[in-house]
């Protein structure tokens, strides 16, 4: 490695001296600047081959030069095979996001439908993260709407219910899912432990695909119930029909020839990139979604398609087609990159014709016009920015704006909030909630409340970027409040050396009116703004998005202590356990009072469980 010696050599020469080293190996390089920081990661199926190219003068794309006169150093890590060299390479591509690669920015993961199983009455609900429940998962979906649209509709087919085993347990009468005909009332006996099942498999049916056969059955049992004078029974029946053929006409794409599918449409214009991503499940449309990665003026399609499918199943399961909408560089590879990594054969077309066609033309429309309304946006955001540092007299448009706000009940439940906005708007994966800590803070010390939130942020970011090369800095400080909060917050900006950061305090101004803020920075006078204003527009919906941000994680934390009870840090305490003991004695201080004959005729709860019980609440005085 090199250190920041202003002699460091970087360019052709750096890249020469590799050479001799280096055989014909498959493998990945990075390409660091004279700061040991990573400009480039590649693979290569020869490492000797491909560093050579890079030590020749000429003939390198404008953004491919600038990387080799930037280059320094460089790091090299031998694979068994070129597979391997890609699935290495796009891990370290989402991890160390070097400058000169295409990156996918946005990473989210997508929620499934899961069926339950372990209980009679199985649940049916959204599911995002690791599949640790038991159960039938189905997915992915492209969005938390798209699956709650799904289920809202399986609702009114099935008359699933969705509520958790917990409230499954208290019902005594049915709930209003119920009265709108969207749960058939297991909980009090409605319907049958066999005919629930049997919705249960027809909602599995439908999600696998299988719809035709339900559909059969349904209309003949209607008409059974119409001749036997059943006539609310055949309504009802008639209804599910009839919300069962809305819910297949409402997903739009329902593709005859294609089972399980992505669809990945990619457009480009004026050096930015938009990827159209449609799920196609079971038959079905399962929505989209669409991604901007960070591309170059000079990147090709092909190579911007590859880095995306390369991350964007890096954590993710393929299915077993991807339909794209322009060839990759490397199809057989990545198809059996992609394949090793789920153990069957992953299919990678380019269709020409056909119905796969039809549906690559409908995603690229969508992606076409998504990164013509992203980069409207981007204009309007860009101008506003600029406005911003003109009104508050910045050296520099904010690249990074960091908006807090506090939020409490008379001191409890008390938290902090950060929003982040630059120029491509909100940076939700950005935003950080801060549990106020401070014991010593009277309830309400909303000054107190600030400084304890911009104490952590700043000892956090010296601590991780102390040199600010990392991006991670803010440009200008948004504060919820007027000049005392400015004088808070100027304490902690002057302790930790960072008063440098513009700062401005946005207080409501006369009557708490919209439209009125007053804005306070540290040494000069009260700022106001036009009552038309785009900027000042802009900076309200800045401070709204915080105090939303804000209130939802107070109200979170207000609602997770309001379910707490003293049962909770019981050693061998669960959820199960506790709902027994709960109903046993009717509250927690009633179990904390019983005796121990008591707390051992409980049912499901062992004699050592009692000892435990009755010890944790009678030898805490």
């Amino acid at each position: 490695m090199t250190g920041t010696d202003e002699n460091v050599k970087t360019g052709y020469d750096v890249i020469q001296g590799y050479l001799k080293t280096l055989d014909g190996s498959p493998g990945v390089y990075r390409m660091l600047d004279s700061e040991s920081r990573v400009l480039y990661v590649g693979k290569a199926r020869n490492l000797k081959a491909r560093v050579s190219n890079y030590a020749r003068p000429s003939g390198h794309s404008g953004r491919i030069a600038r990387m080799i006169a930037n280059t320094a150093s460089m790091m090299f890590l031998t694979t068994r095979t070129e597979t391997e060299a890609l699935l290495l390479e796009q891990n370290l591509i989402k991890q160390l996001k070097p400058k000169f690669n295409v990156l996918l920015r946005d990473d989210k993961s997508f929620p499934n439908i899961l069926v339950t199983t372990g209980h009679d009455y199985p649940q049916i609900k959204k599911h995002r993260g690791a599949k640790k429940e038991k159960g039938a998962y189905y997915g992915p979906f492209a969005s938390a709407g798209a699956v709650n649209r799904t289920l809202n509709q399986l609702q009114r087919v099935f008359l699933l219910r969705d509520c958790s085993n917990s409230q499954f347990e208290a019902r005594t009468r049915p709930c209003l899912q119920y009265q709108i005909k969207r749960c058939s009332a297991p909980c009090v006996g409605k319907i049958s432990a066999e005919d629930y099942a049997q919705t249960v498999q027809d909602a599995q049916k439908f999600l696998s695909g299988k719809t035709t056969g339900i559909q059969q059955r349904l209309a003949a049992e209607m008409g059974k119930a119409s001749e036997e004078m059943e006539f609310e029974r055949a309504a009802a029946l008639r209804d599910r029909i009839k919300a069962l053929t809305q819910v297949q006409t409402a997903q739009g794409i329902n593709p005859k020839g294609v089972s399980e599918a992505d669809i990945i449409a990619l457009h480009m214009a004026d050096g930015q990139a938009c990827v159209q991503v449609f799920f196609i499940r079971s038959g079905q449309n399962w929505g989209n979604h669409d991604y901007y990665p960070r591309v170059g003026d000079d990147v090709d399609a092909a190579e911007v398609l590859e880095a995306f499918i390369g991350q964007f199943y890096d954590t993710r399961e393929p299915p077993r087609q991807l339909i794209l909408s322009n060839q990759i560089e490397n199809p057989d590879l990545m198809a059996e990159a992609l394949g090793s990594k789920i153990d069957r054969k992953v299919e990678i077309l380019v269709p020409q014709r056909g119905e796969k066609a039809e549906l690559v033309d409908g995603a690229l429309r969508n992606a076409r016009e998504s990164l013509a309304r992203k980069m409207a946006e981007s204009a309007t955001q860009t101008k506003l920015l600029k406005g911003l540092a003109d009104a508050f007299e910045l050296p520099k448009a904010p690249e990074r704006i960091e908006v807090y706000d506090n939020s409490h009940i008379q001191g409890a439940f008390a938290v902090g909030a950060m929003i982040v906005a630059g120029p491509e708007g909100m940076m939700k994966n950005q935003y950080r909630k801060f549990n106020i800590r401070g014991d010593d803070l009277t309830p309400g010390d909303d000054f107190g409340m600030m400084k304890e939130v911009l104490t952590r942020r700043f000892k956090r970011l010296l601590k991780e970027d102390p040199d600010r090369k990392e991006g991670h800095w803010p440009d200008l400080l948004l504060i919820d409040g007027g000049a005392g909060q400015v004088s808070a917050v100027r304490e902690i900006m002057v302790e930790y050396g960072v008063e440098d950061i513009p700062m401005v305090g946005v207080a409501k101004g006369e009557d708490r009116d919209a439209g009125k803020e007053e804005f306070y920075r540290t040494g000069k006078p009260v700022k106001a703004l036009r009552h038309n204003d785009p900027v000042l527009y802009f900076i309200q919906r800045l401070r709204d998005e915080a105090h939303r941000f804000a209130i939802g994680t107070h109200r979170a934390k207000r609602a997770k202590s309001v379910g707490a009870t003293p049962l909770d840090d019981v050693p061998g305490v669960g959820a199960t356990r506790k709902r027994a003991l709960l109903a046993h004695f009717g509250s927690a201080k009633a179990v904390g009072r019983a005796n121990l004959n008591d707390l051992k005729a409980v049912e499901g709860v062992s004699d050592a469980l009692a000892e435990t019980i009755y010890a944790y609440f009678h030898e805490r005085g």
